[in-house]
């Protein structure tokens, strides 16, 4: 496979990171048109301003041209330009002069990460504001404070991009993840950038068993909008997926399986982590944040879990400026998208096989088993014995592999060598 090295994915975030993203707006488009060029097969697709999807409304479109803050002294203490977390999502325009007690309730910060820039968001419901590090709030000086906000917040469009790669099957497996986070570096440029290169590898397959359907979305309301107009087809062929989200840091390995916890996706999951032999962690369905919750929700139901490094709102820079790129590394990355792959290449590769001989197959005549028969002949084939034992067309690959104590790759070259010798069918 000629897979995407870390490197260039962390060329990738490095020019996405300035854009400023929302759930809507000019940073959507100009990023999902970046990733088109990466993949040309992107479709992008526009949804009105007041569309109704199921309980919820797509918001109105929201552009910044500047924001900022003056001090007394003319001074320009916050600016937009500077970093786009400075001003709070959807802030509505503002152009007006207020006393340093009237403005303070508008500053947001965080007490205890005091050098950080808080992500804070107004999505529905119309309001204004800034974000500062708690330093520099405590800084602040009375008098009066000179404020612009040049913001536009009217109907428009909220925009997101579609890939599908048919298989041979139906079958789909749904890989998402988000393009409304501004600024930040683990959330959300990591799920973006490393699906863009799984999504590649995948094009690069001409005999995919699995169809893909590969979504870049805003986080929850586009979720929810795509399985308003797509839920009947989703739930009869969606058998497993994964939502990609901070995803390229080097700190860990986790996942959020799917609310049953029982699933195909759930158990291809834990076997990709157990094959890798990393440290891991899999988090309780209460400690949900992402849009699993949509998927997995009463009535919808399909089965996508979330795979992350470290998990959103677990490591100490999650939605601060401080999620810059220092945060991710291009091995981060790399580790991130040989996870997905991983699970995608057992995805591929698992079968349901049954033993086409009767009783115990004679291995010898087919140069699998020693001529010479000894004490040790056994052990040098008990894995091979042992995954015979388990084919009875009833396991998949993935159980027998667990029931054997094999690695999936092990017990999937053990069933090609069957396969070979024409003892499985």
């Amino acid at each position: 496979m000629d897979a995407v090295n870390g490197q260039e994915m962390y060329k990738w975030c490095k020019e996405l990171f300035p854009i400023n993203r929302s759930l809507t707006g000019h940073g959507v488009r100009q990023t999902l048109s970046y990733l088109k060029e990466l993949i040309p097969d992107l479709k992008l697709h526009e949804v009105p301003s007041g569309t109704k999807a199921f309980d919820w409304t797509v918001p109105k479109e929201w552009n910044v041209s500047e924001a900022w803050i003056e001090d007394p002294a003319g001074r320009r203490i916050v600016d937009f330009q500077e970093n786009n977390l400075h001003l709070m999502g959807y802030s509505t325009p503002v152009n007006c002069q207020l006393e340093l007690a009237d403005l303070l309730p508008r500053l947001h910060s965080l007490p205890e990460l005091p050098h950080a820039i808080p992500y804070l968001t107004s999505y529905y419901r119309e309001d204004w504001g800034f974000c500062i590090t708690h330093e520099q709030k405590l800084s602040l000086t009375r008098g009066k404070y000179r404020v612009k906000i040049d913001s536009d917040l009217q109907a428009g469009h909220m925009t997101y991009g579609e890939l599908i790669l048919p298989g041979k099957s139906a079958d789909e497996v749904l890989l998402t993840s988000y393009v409304c986070h501004p600024s930040m570096a683990n959330n959300e440029l990591s799920g973006p950038v490393v699906l863009t290169s799984i999504a590649m590898e995948l094009s690069k397959i001409v005999d995919r068993e699995y169809t893909y359907r590969i979504l870049f979305i805003p986080e929850t309301i586009g979720s929810i909008f795509y399985l308003s107009q797509h839920l009947e087809y989703l739930k009869a062929n969606v058998v497993a997926g994964w939502v990609l989200t901070c995803i390229g840091d080097d700190r860990n390995y986790s996942f959020m399986p799917t609310k049953r916890g029982d699933t195909f996706t759930d158990r291809i999951s834990r076997t990709v982590f157990r094959d890798m032999k990393v440290d891991w962690h899999e988090f309780s369905w209460l400690e949900r944040g992402s849009d699993e919750r949509q998927f997995n929700s009463p009535g919808v139901d399909i089965p996508i879990a979330s795979f992350m490094r470290s998990k959103y709102g677990e490591y100490p820079e999650y939605h601060t400026s401080l999620d810059d790129l220092s945060v991710i590394s291009a091995s981060g990355l790399a580790g991130g998208f040989n996870l997905v792959w991983g699970a995608i290449t057992i995805l591929e590769q698992n079968k349901f096989l049954k033993m086409s001989v009767l009783c115990e197959p004679q291995l010898g005549k087919r140069g699998l088993y020693p001529q010479v028969s000894t004490r040790e002949s056994y052990f040098e084939v008990a894995d091979l014995m042992n995954v015979i034992s388990y084919l009875d067309g009833e396991k998949d690959l993935i159980e027998v592999s667990e029931l054997c104590n094999l690695s999936f790759r092990e017990t999937f070259d053990i069933a090609l060598t069957l396969q070979v010798n024409n003892l499985v069918n």
